[in-house]
C-alpha cells in the first residue's frame, strides 16, 4: 500500500506537570513502530522550555530523526500543535504526546486509513488510561480517556484526542484548531464539533491504539480534575453559544449511567483485574468527581480564576 507522506509532531508543553520519564517512554514507543519514524518527512519536537537541555541532547543523540524547534516560553499546548502543522512538509500531520505509549502498529494504522479512503481528512486513534491497581482502576473509571472499544474497522466518530490523531495538513491549516478559547485542554472538543457542524466526517481507526498515563502526583491529580471541571463549564457555555451541543449532552442522567456501564464493561473486558480493585478504587474515583464538580462551580462563579491561578503556579 502506498502511504501518504507524513510529518510527526510532539510538543513539550505537556511536560510542565508530567513525569519527564514519560517523554523517554513515548519516544521509545515511536522508535519501535513497525513503520519507522525514519520514513517521516520530519519528526518535530516543539520545545517551549519544559525539557532539561541534557535530556534533549541525549534524546537527539539516541533518536537522530528528531528535529527540535525552539518555541517561545509562553507557547501553549494547542499553539505548539498548530505550529508543528505549519512547520510540517508531509501530506499528513500525525500528533503524539509525551505522556502516551503507542502500540507498534499505531502509526501505520493511522496512515493506511488515509490511503484506503481518499476523502478522509482526519483519523483519530483510540487512547486508553494506563494502569491497574487501586489508583489505576480509579483512573480507568474517572479519567478522560475511555477503554478500548474492541472494534477493528474504521468508523465515524464525534471526537478526537490530540495525543492520537492525524490530519491532512492542508485541511488542518484551512480548518485550524481554535486557540483563543478560555480552556485548558478542551479546544479539540470544540474543534471536532465545529467540523461536524460544517459537514465534515471524523473517522476513528480503533487499531491505532495508545495508552495515556494517569495524573502522576497528588498535585497533578488535584489540578487536573479541577481543570476538567473548568473545561466542562466552558465547553458547555461555548457549545450553547455556537449551537454545538453534543449527543452526550442530550442524553441526561440515564444516558450518563449507560456511558458508565459501557466503560466499566470494556474496562473488565480489557483487564479483568480491574474487578478486583474496583471496591477500593471507588473512594479515589469519587474524590476525582468531587474535584470536577468543585472546578465546575468555581468556574461558574469566577470564570477565569482556576486557569489563571494554575498558570501562575507554573510560572512561579
Amino acid at each position: 500500500m502506498v502511504l501518504p507522506s507524513f510529518s510527526i509532531v510532539l510538543e513539550t508543553e505537556n511536560l510542565a506537570n508530567a513525569d519527564l520519564e514519560g517523554l523517554t517512554k513515548s519516544l521509545a514507543s515511536l522508535a519501535h513502530q513497525d513503520l519507522s519514524p525514519n520514513c517521516a518527512n520530519e519528526v518535530w519536537l516543539i520545545e517551549s522550555g519544559d525539557t532539561p537541555l541534557d535530556l534533549l541532547d541525549r534524546l537527539c543523540k539516541q533518536y537522530p530523526w528528531i528535529k527540535i524547534h525552539q518555541a517561545p516560553l509562553d507557547t501553549g499546548y494547542y499553539k505548539a500543535k498548530m505550529l508543528g502543522a505549519e512547520l510540517a512538509t508531509g501530506e499528513v500531520v500525525v500528533y503524539f504526546d509525551s505522556d502516551c505509549i503507542y502500540e507498534p502498529q499505531w502509526l501505520r494504522m493511522l496512515l493506511e486509513t488515509f490511503s484506503e479512503h481518499e476523502e478522509v481528512q482526519i483519523v483519530a486513534g483510540e487512547t486508553m488510561t494506563r494502569g491497574v491497581g487501586i489508583y489505576g482502576t480509579a483512573m480507568a473509571i474517572a479519567y478522560i480517556f475511555p477503554p478500548f472499544s474492541g472494534q477493528t474497522s474504521p468508523s465515524k466518530t464525534r471526537q478526537y484526542f490530540l495525543n492520537n490523531v492525524a490530519f491532512r495538513r492542508d485541511f488542518l491549516l484551512q480548518h485550524p484548531i481554535p486557540l483563543d478559547l478560555p480552556l485548558y485542554r478542551g479546544n479539540c472538543d470544540i474543534h471536532a464539533r465545529n467540523l461536524i457542524r460544517e459537514g465534515y466526517v471524523l473517522w476513528k481507526q480503533p487499531r491505532a491504539r495508545a495508552t495515556h498515563a494517569p495524573p502522576s502526583s497528588l498535585s497533578h491529580f488535584f489540578w487536573r480534575f479541577l481543570l476538567i471541571g473548568h473545561d466542562y463549564y466552558w465547553q458547555t457555555r461555548l457549545a450553547a453559544q455556537k449551537n454545538l451541543r453534543s449527543e452526550e449532552s442530550l442524553k441526561g442522567a440515564n444516558g450518563k449511567l449507560q456511558i458508565f456501564r459501557d466503560r466499566f464493561a470494556k474496562m473488565i473486558a480489557e483487564d479483568s483485574r480491574h474487578l478486583i480493585y474496583f471496591p477500593l478504587a471507588i473512594p479515589v474515583a469519587l474524590s476525582s468527581a468531587v474535584l470536577v464538580a468543585i472546578g465546575y462551580f468555581i468556574t461558574a462563579w469566577k470564570p477565569h480564576l482556576l486557569l489563571a491561578t494554575y498558570e501562575q503556579i507554573l510560572i512561579d
